[in-house]
């Protein structure tokens, strides 16, 4: 099985409190397995305030919903060994 890349890594975003924010990651083959999203070094799981969904299986995405001043912090997105922060 060919080595899963980033082929376009997060980009750094400013949202006001109380918006939605979505960070996207692409990746160089569909179907990706051992993928994680990660807030300030904690895993992020699929939930009514974090929607995470890949788009075309080559686009990784994140939705925080409603953000709070404690969602502020290094999100990062990894698959396999590589990894992309914002």
């Amino acid at each position: 099985e060919p080595d899963v890349t980033i082929v376009s890594g997060l980009k750094d975003m400013v949202v006001l409190e109380g918006d939605d924010v979505t960070f996207r990651c692409q990746v160089s083959h569909g179907n990706a397995r051992d993928v994680e999203w990660k807030l300030q070094d904690v895993a992020l799981q699929n939930n009514e305030m974090n929607e995470i969904s890949v788009e075309k299986g080559k686009v990784h995405t994140l939705t925080l919903r409603k953000v709070t001043e404690q969602d502020i912090g290094t999100v990062t997105f990894r698959v396999g060994c590589h990894t992309s922060t914002a």
